[in-house]
């Protein structure tokens, strides 16, 4: 029964701090631990008993204030690691409003999505809570328009008569097709740039998948290999998109330890430049 006396104890408390709360009055907590709590010994007399009590109590007080209402946050409808077509739905009607751009299209509530919630409900006079709950989905839906067809999945960008990988086809992208050795940037579905790629050997191969630029390096120069990685713009660990003079020099004939050599210099320079932190990178196979 120790457990549920201290829970009974624990409740008292909370119950007294909330009606308090709500009167407007300041509080003073004090946990309790019932089972801690002193217990008569034999030859104890009931006072010394309850100063004993007391006097544990008042070691075990924790001060803090609660004044006016204490809050109550609405229920999400969807919130940071949320997910689904009803979250890409969400998305679409904050890029129509341009609070979200194009490439944070992914189905995925993240930090870009919900700062771009925060930013809708404070344009709109609603407590920026950063997540939607029904209040927010009603404004956002009479803001804006249902999201089409195309606005939810935008038609991927034709090279040669081919369609490009669908991640390609929103934001910023360094679209890398292993089958085809090329790297095509592409930004809002539109290729500006394209180049002439290769990749790691066998057992150094170039992982695949959907990745993002974490950091870039003009004049990198690897610790593992000692050799120089120009206008390096890294995606998976040590893996990166650079420059490679022996790729210039010898073309196919060799390979990389992992990375995407680029052996285009002048095209490699602009496009370290455009290129920023956070932006896409999928490599696939067409």
């Amino acid at each position: 029964m120790r457990w549920i006396r201290s829970g009974l104890t624990t409740r008292k408390v909370l119950a007294a701090v909330a009606a308090a709360a709500l009167a407007g009055t300041a509080v003073t907590a004090v946990v309790v631990n019932a089972s801690a709590a002193p217990k008569q010994q034999a030859g104890q007399t009931q006072q010394q008993v309850s100063t004993a009590q007391q006097k544990a109590s008042q070691d075990k007080t924790v001060p803090f204030e609660v004044k006016g209402e204490l809050p109550i946050y609405p229920k999400a409808l969807w919130s940071n690691g949320s997910s689904g077509v009803a979250v890409l739905k969400v998305e679409a009607r904050l890029v129509q409003l341009k609070l979200l751009d194009k490439q944070w299209m992914d189905n995925s509530f993240g930090t870009m999505t919900r700062t771009a919630v925060k930013k809708f409900q404070t344009a709109k006079g609603i407590p920026p809570i950063g997540y939607v709950d029904q209040n927010t989905w009603t404004k956002l839906t009479a803001a804006t328009h249902e999201p089409t067809q195309a606005e939810l999945y935008p038609p991927a960008p034709v090279v040669n008569g081919k369609k490009l990988d669908q991640r390609c086809a929103t934001g910023v992208a360094l679209c890398i097709d292993k089958t085809t050795r090329k790297l095509r940037y592409v930004v809002d579905g539109v290729v500006k740039m394209q180049l002439d790629v290769r990749f790691g050997a066998q057992k150094t191969a170039t992982r695949e998948g959907g990745f993002t630029v974490g950091w870039k390096s003009r004049d990198h120069v690897s610790k593992l290999y000692d050799s120089k990685m120009p206008f390096a713009m890294f995606f998976s660990g040590g893996q990166a998109v650079h420059y490679s003079s022996d790729f210039a020099a010898r073309g196919y004939n060799g390979a990389s330890h992992g990375c995407v050599n680029v052996r285009d210099l002048a095209k490699i320079k602009v496009l370290f430049d455009q290129v920023k932190v956070g932006d896409k990178v999928i490599v696939y196979r067409s």
